[in-house]
């Protein structure tokens, strides 16, 4: 037996608040500590105490109120069947019936580009083969249609949801509901800090890496990288630390000027007039790594009217191939992070849970994916001028 296993913080916020309320005789409607305050006690994130309040409200300990703070519940937790609204009590309920749906949700924010279908294409694969069938929809990458998205897809009666989150900064709290009410999901290509959930992603670190690695190789050392992400998802985040990191192994100084985030490319028609074409035109940098397919089009592109040539003048690594649905007609270098195996995988995951009974208190499966560089047509050796 492991003696060093340690407790989670969120539980031992929630274990301190059921002994204060057992301790200190609290009644109903009594106030419990703030979240400012247990962040402060325990040093602990707002996400981690967040975490363990919606665990606690779940459970019928406590109960919420927004811009007021959180009180003693004087309800006794309910069995799962009588949860109102609870999806999970409805396909339980369900199956005591014979009446399952076999229906997944699978939320993601846009379907625009290959990455998009060849995951959805995936996960299609996997539920075939059990006879599943699957609902998509689409959050546009904003929280409130995530949350409207959840609601619909549990109404409906899905026995689960695939995951591809809006962003780590202003995660859907439901997410948490769905993880302590024990209803099945994975995410997919990202996690949520401080929060345990099952997920599948691509190793983002080790993408860049390969790609700094092969550019350096060629001879480039002004090597930017870019990202038309507004947040600093997760995603981005490991991205830019893999990118930084190949540097330094090299020996290379982190010049900020070559990390360029956080802005968008609407339309190429005025793109002249966008400091990125800016950027490319002064040739400041030799080689660019882009962390999706679409950007990395929109810089090819941008380079032509800028009279440069690619990869004579300039290199393009980007992350998934935008060009081509046949592999042997690629055209872009790319980091290939295998979604179709990822949808595949976090699909078959869930089917697992579902089927297998997994869920509250049980390991949550954390994958990654490890991504695979592929040499094309928009990488060259640079020969200074």
């Amino acid at each position: 037996m492991n003696s060093t296993v340690r407790t989670p913080l969120y539980q031992k916020i929630q274990d301190y608040i059921r002994d204060l309320i057992d301790s200190e005789g609290l009644k109903t409607g009594d106030r419990i500590p703030t979240e400012k305050d247990l962040m402060k006690r325990f040093n602990v994130s707002k996400i981690t105490v967040v975490n363990a309040m919606t665990g606690l409200a779940n459970d019928n300990i406590i109960t919420r109120v927004p811009g007021k703070g959180s009180f003693v519940s004087g309800q006794k937790p309910m069995p799962v069947q009588e949860v109102e609204g609870s999806a999970t009590s409805s396909i339980e309920a369900g199956e005591e019936n014979g009446l399952r749906t076999r229906i997944i949700g699978l939320v993601m924010p846009s379907i625009y580009d290959y990455f998009a279908i060849r995951l959805i294409e995936g996960v299609q694969r996997a539920l075939n083969e059990k006879g599943y069938r699957s609902m998509i929809l689409l959050s546009e990458g904003k929280l409130e249609k995530e949350k409207e998205a959840f609601k619909t897809l549990k109404e409906i009666g899905a026995e689960g949801l695939l995951v591809f989150p809006v962003d780590e900064e202003n995660y859907n709290e439901e997410i948490l509901s769905m993880k302590f009410t024990g209803y099945p999901f994975v995410l997919i290509d990202r996690y949520l800090p401080g929060v345990e959930t099952h997920y599948i992603a691509a190793d983002g670190k080790l993408g860049t890496s390969l790609a700094v690695d092969y550019l350096w190789e060629l001879g480039h050392r002004e090597i930017a990288i870019c990202s038309d992400s507004p947040l600093q998802t997760v995603t981005v985040q490991e991205r830019i630390e893999g990118y930084m990191s190949a540097l330094k192994n090299k020996g290379a100084l982190i010049n900020p000027a070559q990390m360029i985030t956080g802005f968008q490319v609407e339309s190429l028609k005025d793109s002249e007039k966008h400091p990125l074409f800016r950027y490319i035109r002064s040739r400041m940098a030799t080689a660019y790594i882009t962390l999706n397919g679409r950007l990395g089009v929109q810089i090819y592109q941008m380079a032509r009217q800028a009279g440069l040539k690619v990869p004579e003048d300039l290199s393009i690594i980007s992350f998934d191939d935008p060009t081509a649905i046949v592999e042997e007609f690629s055209i872009f270098t790319h980091i290939k992070q295998f979604e179709h195996d990822m949808g595949y995988r976090a699909a078959h995951t869930l089917l697992e849970i579902i089927e297998n009974g997994e869920g509250k208190g049980k390991k949550y499966s954390k994958t990654l994916i490890k991504p695979e560089l592929v040499v094309g047509q928009t990488t060259g050796h640079f020969t200074a001028k």
